[in-house]
């Protein structure tokens, strides 16, 4: 474990290690990025949505006359006409069916419903707004507890007659005799129910798509916003040949540009998109489909919502010995999240976290309900973020009730340097980790001991401030192919390199970046290995035409798998050079030195042939009998996944008067493994933090019991501002991963994983002499006040 690394490269040059200015930045600040919206086509139709206003009811009719009298107005598409198709049901990622558009009953509220083609956006809203439809509603189920019980109706009925009830799917990792046998022998026993409230990512660009059908040279052309392109080529071939079309996959190319945030809500096929398909394909014509931001947030693939009723037992003094959890995961009407198939959960049996725990059990029950579908992992590693805020909610918990430091409690349970690769008791290995160091890192840099000192003296004046921790432990870098697929598809990732004749590079790979800066880092990946300069290489994704196939970016996947699979290929390029420029200097391979940008003869350093030489070479002076040309292709199967780690400590005050919860200071601590470029890592830990500011104290989308979403506008689902946010305190350590070939981890959703529980054990510190256990996220003004009120302190 270090706290900084020596970059091998020179600054000019740009390998790892160096803060290079993004390559992306200049076209975006002077506001000439392409976003799905700047594409238009010639002759481009629109398609607008008619959606629903409940959350179950029975389509009795559809009635399009006045709307198809509007001049422009061209065609209404309703789920009886996609039936004729076999179009109406399309399979999920989850490997559940969603429908594409009812043909009798609708599930949720904003559920699509119809569709309007016409020649204009304004008029296709305008056809929109006169299409008219007969409900008959229907009861309405928003309690997933409800959902299971005996007498429930039943949601899906078009499922399997074994399977005519709400529930999904059950899934369990981990040891339940052993586990329950630890807890009923604690010393300690504490139990505590934490619900995980449904909220959802609120990118600066919504969904969309323009799709191109071009009926004489049988190619479908789609520019979409997708953080998977490929995959998203493979649902629409397996869609469109479901429905006997002839749009085959060698004929479909994805193209994404630049995208405005994605965050896990843009990996799902959402109906739109089908739509913009289908009806390209009747008429002919390029079809564009736009959402606004009220759709976005009623219709699209929520996150979270997961309740959970969580066990952990201990000595009396203080060692942990077994956690459990049992929970329910609401996915609304359809399972439509993005998890690895062997995993319908995620990954939430990292639910042990960074503590040595000799037993583990978790299980988990997927439920419908009259909601949206989803369960995205809105800026995180597939339910880890749920992990994390459970295991820490806990750790705080026993600490508090046995009365000791939160601080020692952890340094006392964590898994130690020494016992890396760790095996956890729900089967994960661990690759590398130093939790004590973080945390210790993070305590020295906010002063932990003279906080816990002023935090006395402000509560012996009545004033109420808090210190909560968070040492979380992320798992990314999905993954290898034995454990990890997505509807069959392994999740490997892909690079392809090509050296110019005149030492120029494009690099093409099958990740997707949604803001991450992948122009930039990938390249420096690219100059470490190589020894070109950053501004010399090109960096190529979101086009399934020209790009290797690989599944996307989402999870921080993109460095740990991408990433070492760009090392690879540049690490065959490297190889290849070296027979070059052994032929060009005489010389013996085994008697050549590399170090980033040539090769050089073993005590004769001036003998040496510069790596753009070498590509100059391999064109035009290139050994007989060796294939001609510089370039390789890596398809990076991990070995095993990634372990980030930090350590937050997060100070807040409360104001007695209002309930609001003010974060005074927030340190965090991240180690991501070696850092390819540390500004960026810096810019998505700040960011990361805000997104784990916002479910903590703002973010949440609730519904009444008619299923009526009452946050579909930014007006009532709150996003923290400049203004809201603190000023983060950040700092590192690395601890490389031994089996990654630059050791490194991935850091972009690490920050929204280790804040909110940070937040919410200052909260409840500050308030535990009250007799506060727990406050379920997002901590409101009103729920805080409502306790101080109830304590007579308000």
């Amino acid at each position: 474990m270090t706290t900084e690394a020596e970059p091998r490269t020179t600054f000019e040059m740009g390998g790892m290690g160096h803060s290079v200015k993004r390559k992306e930045d200049p076209r975006f600040i002077r506001g000439q990025g392409e976003y799905i919206d700047d594409v238009n086509l010639p002759g481009q139709l629109w398609l607008d949505i008619v959606r629903s206003p409940y959350a179950h009811a029975t389509i009795k009719g559809i009635d399009a006359t006045e709307a198809l009298k509007i001049p422009g107005v061209l065609a209404v598409i309703t789920g009886k006409d996609l039936e004729g198709y076999k179009l109406h049901w399309m399979p999920t990622l989850a490997g559940d069916m969603q429908m594409v558009l009812p043909t009798d009953t609708v599930m949720y509220q904003s559920q699509e419903v119809a569709a309007v083609i016409a020649t204009t956006k304004y008029i296709a809203a305008d056809g929109v707004a006169a299409v008219m439809v007969d409900y008959e509603p229907l009861p309405v189920i928003v309690d997933p507890f409800k959902s299971l019980e005996p007498d429930a109706f039943v949601l899906r009925p078009d499922r399997s007659p074994d399977k005519q009830n709400n529930h999904i799917w059950h899934w369990e990792s981990g040891d339940r005799a052993a586990t329950d046998a630890d807890l009923a022998a604690a010393d300690v026993h504490i139990e505590q129910d934490i619900y995980i409230p449904r909220i959802h990512v609120a990118s600066i660009e919504t969904c969309g798509c323009v799709a191109d059908w071009n009926p004489v040279r049988q190619q479908l052309t789609l520019h979409m916003t997708s953080q998977a392109p490929h995959a998203i080529r493979t649902v629409v071939a397996l869609v469109a040949a479901g429905a006997g079309l002839p749009i085959s996959e060698q004929n479909i190319r994805v193209k994404t540009h630049d995208i405005g945030g994605g965050f896990g809500g843009k990996v799902p096929v959402y109906p739109g998109y089908v739509l913009a398909v289908a009806a390209s394909f009747l008429i002919g014509k390029p079809v564009k489909w736009i959402e606004d931001r009220s759709e976005n947030l009623q219709a699209d693939s929520f996150a979270r919502d997961y309740h959970i009723h969580a066990e952990l037992g201990a000595t009396k003094d203080g060692k942990i010995t077994s956690i459990k959890a049992k929970t329910i995961a609401d996915h609304g009407y359809t399972d439509a999240a993005a998890d690895p198939s062997k995993y319908p959960a995620g990954l939430f049996n990292v639910i042990t976290g960074s503590y040595d725990f000799p037993n583990a059990f978790v299980e988990v029950d997927g439920v419908y309900t009259n909601k949206p579908p989803g369960g995205v992992a809105y800026r995180c590693s597939f339910r880890v973020t749920e992990a994390v805020h459970a295991v820490e909610r806990m750790v705080d918990i026993l600490a508090h009730e046995i009365g000791k430091d939160p601080a020692q409690l952890r340094m006392e349970n964590f898994i130690q340097p020494e016992q890396f690769p760790y095996k956890t008791p729900t089967g994960w290995s661990y690759d590398s980790g130093n939790y004590p160091a973080a945390l210790q890192k993070a305590m020295d840099m906010i002063d932990y001991a003279g906080l816990r000192r002023e935090q006395a003296e402000k509560r012996e004046r009545g004033e109420l401030m808090g210190i909560g921790i968070s040492s979380f432990t992320e798992i990314v870098g999905a993954g290898p192919s034995h454990d990890f697929d997505i509807l069959g598809i392994k999740m490997f990732d892909s690079c392809e390199i090509r050296v110019h004749p005149t030492g120029k590079v494009l690099a093409r790979l099958g990740v997707q970046s949604q803001g991450q800066g992948h122009e930039t880092t990938f390249a420096q990946i690219i100059s470490e290995e190589l020894g070109f300069p950053v501004a010399d290489i090109k960096i190529e994704e979101g086009d399934t035409d020209t790009a290797p196939y690989g599944l996307g970016t989402y999870a921080s996947r993109s460095t740990p798998v991408a990433g070492a699979a760009t090392a690879i290929a540049a690490r065959k390029i490297r190889e290849k050079a070296r027979k070059i420029a052994a032929y060009l200097l005489e010389a013996n391979e085994d008697d050549l030195d590399w170090e980033p940008g040539k090769f050089s003869v073993k005590g004769s350093p001036d003998r040496f042939k510069t790596i753009q030489e070498i590509a100059f070479a391999a064109y035009t002076n290139h050994p007989q009998g060796m294939e001609a040309g510089l370039e390789a292709v890596d398809y990076y199967d991990p070995p095993n996944l990634t372990f980030p780690f930090g350590s937050y400590i997060c100070v807040v005050d409360i104001d007695k008067g209002t309930g609001r919860v003010n974060v005074r200071r927030f340190v965090a601590i991240d180690d991501c493994g070696n850092i390819i470029n540390p500004m960026i890592v810096d810019g998505q830990i700040h960011g990361g933090l805000t997104m784990g500011l916002a479910p903590s104290l703002y973010e949440e989308i609730t519904y009444d019991e008619l299923g009526n979403n009452m946050a579909g506008t930014f007006m009532d689902y709150l996003l923290p501002t400049a203004v809201e946010t603190p000023a983060w305190e950040t700092g590192k350590t690395i601890t490389p991963s031994p089996h990654h070939p630059i050791g490194a981890k991935g850091v972009g959703e690490s920050a929204t994983v280790g804040a909110p529980p940070a937040i919410a054990n200052a909260v409840v510190d500050a308030l535990w002499h009250l007799g506060v256990r727990n406050i379920d996220i997002p901590i409101t003004p009103q729920k805080v006040w409502a306790i101080l009120h109830e304590k007579g302190l308000a």
